[in-house]
């Protein structure tokens, strides 16, 4: 398994120089400020917009959640960045040695991706195929094997639909307690 995981690392992080201002862009954007102002935007707007209230605020909750849950699987599962390992990856952004046994990155875009393909498929797909391209990007760029992407992604979809379902199971409490109070006390 380790063999296929640094195939694939290779043949993506090996990929055409034309594509590294994009890659960069996805693996290192949401440092930027201009971008971080942007999302906060696009985030505002979708608080809004008729339909997307809910994933908007969901998706701002599994944001930190999905990194958080990252930060601990990297805390006990210490495995290290390509980056930091082999000799012959192409580093494309700042050299990362800390461990990266799951892609934050990964993780919290999936996380959003998961949130809105529960609510709104279109605005899902959308951050599904961010996702995507963030996973890719960390392997492009140098700072994340395969697995770790994958392992990020798996993760951020869990804690997702953890939140989902979490949030589900409160609205179906609510409206039940709501028509409970509605409907007539019955005489005794």
């Amino acid at each position: 398994m380790r063999e296929l995981d640094l195939t694939l690392f290779r043949a993506i992080n090996r990929g055409p120089d034309w594509l590294e201002p994009v890659m960069v862009f996805f693996s290192e954007g949401n440092k930027w400020l201009p971008v971080q102002i942007g999302l906060l935007a696009v985030f505002v707007f979708l608080l809004w917009k008729k339909g997307t209230r809910t994933p908007a605020i969901l998706a701002m909750v599994a944001w930190p959640f999905a990194n958080a849950a990252c930060e601990w699987v990297k805390y006990g599962l210490q495995f290290p960045r390509p980056s930091a390992e082999l000799a012959d990856a192409i580093v494309r952004v700042n050299r990362l040695t800390s461990y990266g046994s799951a892609s934050a990155h990964s993780a919290t875009m999936m996380s959003i991706a998961v949130v809105f393909l529960f609510y709104n498929r279109p605005a899902g797909y959308v951050w599904l195929a961010v996702a995507l391209l963030t996973g890719y990007s960390r392997v492009f760029v140098g700072v994340h094997y395969p697995y770790q992407v994958l392992f990020g992604w798996a993760l951020g979809a869990f804690v997702a639909f953890v939140l989902v379902k979490t949030w589900q199971s409160i609205e179906r409490i609510r409206r039940s307690q709501v028509q409970e109070s509605a409907s007539p006390a019955e005489d005794q």
